[in-house]
């Protein structure tokens, strides 16, 4: 374990924020949870909406469809995926949009992948030639552009602090030799950090603030570039709408939670994430000039965006066998105690229309 532990370049009896120790747990490359193994799907260690039924990459398909209607229907756009994950949506996608071929003359389609690993299987499922792999947003210069991501957010880590005696202090962890607990310390937070959190007044009055740092610097570049050129961002993310006030951080292995003072054991092995502060989500577009949509669940979402009544037109076409699993996968996407209500849908975009599907 100790071995393993260094490879990490972790060292004992110093602390580390949470987000730090996080990043280095899933990106460090070779040794990172998603620098060297498949997480998803049943083998994997979580599911997917994409991997649990193509109804939901095609619905998805279809909205970007609509928005690009209501842009105007330009001859250049640009989709961006954000982590795309073992390629299942993207694949998806990029077969629904050849059923309509103005669109599919027009778009330019890009992946952001961080992780070379997942970059390599994804490139083994997805052969089409117009399909681009980016680690930033540079080459991206005319034509207006549509952000999507779906556990894109909640696999950002994110740093914890605590709120006491009128000051905020920052939470680490700690590790001592023999390697078997991580140790939580907290350590007065830094001037930038404090001046930051308390500009958001979703966070004011909360004992316990959790903050997306390095989320929000990933869509500072997404934010800035939407301005530029127009279009938006959908993002699909567990999470909610009111404070905990509470840590949401969860390790999951093999489909199951683990405590987090098991992630030593499994360092690299385990996917670490949180739950997504949405309202939070929303005033950073609000400060940052953008508009948003009314908040949804991803039931409401795909329910408005048709997936009922495409499930029964496929229906007809399917075995008895075929049609008891699409029961159970949509059952999986829209039940209130499963995905559906759990997870939620923010649209935050430029634009003089505003009359986008899917959203009250």
């Amino acid at each position: 374990m100790i071995d393993n532990f260094e490879n990490f370049k972790l060292k004992p009896n110093k602390s580390i924020p949470v987000d730090e120790f996080v990043e280095k747990a899933l990106y460090k490359p070779n040794v990172g949870y998603y620098t060297k193994k498949i997480p998803f799907g049943g083998k994997g260690d979580f599911i997917t909406a994409p991997t649990i039924s193509n109804l939901f990459s095609e619905i998805i398909t279809i909205w970007v469809v609509s928005t690009w209607q209501k842009l105007g229907e330009p001859k250049n756009l640009n989709f961006v995926e954000l982590g795309p994950g073992d390629g299942s949506f993207a694949k998806v996608f990029i077969n629904t949009i050849k059923k309509f071929p103005e669109l599919d003359r027009s778009i330019n389609i890009f992946l952001y992948e961080k992780s070379n690993f997942l970059k390599n299987i994804q490139k083994k499922m997805i052969k089409e030639k117009k399909v681009k792999w980016i680690k930033n947003f540079n080459t991206i210069k005319s034509g207006p552009i549509i952000f999507f991501g779906n556990e894109f957010f909640d696999a950002i880590p994110i740093k914890q602090f605590l709120f006491k005696k009128k000051s905020f202090f920052e939470k680490h962890y700690s590790f001592s030799l023999p390697l078997k607990n991580i140790e939580e310390v907290y350590q007065k937070a830094k001037r930038d950090d404090v001046k930051i959190i308390k500009g958001f007044k979703v966070l004011r009055g909360k004992k316990f603030v959790e903050f997306p740092k390095l989320g929000f610097n990933e869509m500072d570049k997404i934010t800035k570039k939407i301005k530029d050129l127009t279009g938006g961002i959908l993002l699909i993310d567990y999470g909610y709408l009111n404070g905990v006030n509470k840590s949401t951080l969860q390790a999951v292995m093999k489909n199951k939670k683990i405590k987090i003072d098991h992630i030593l054991k499994n360092l690299g092995n385990a996917d670490i994430t949180s739950l997504v502060n949405f309202n939070l989500l929303k005033e950073y577009f609000l400060k940052n000039k953008m508009k948003v949509k009314q908040i949804v669940s991803q039931k409401f979402f795909l329910e408005k965006m048709g997936i009922i009544e495409r499930a029964k037109i496929l229906e007809k076409k399917m075995s008895p066998k075929q049609k008891i699993y699409m029961t159970f996968t949509l059952k999986r996407l829209l039940d209130s105690e499963l995905m559906g209500e759990l997870f939620k849908v923010i649209f935050a975009y430029k634009s003089k229309n505003s009359n986008f599907l899917g959203f009250r």
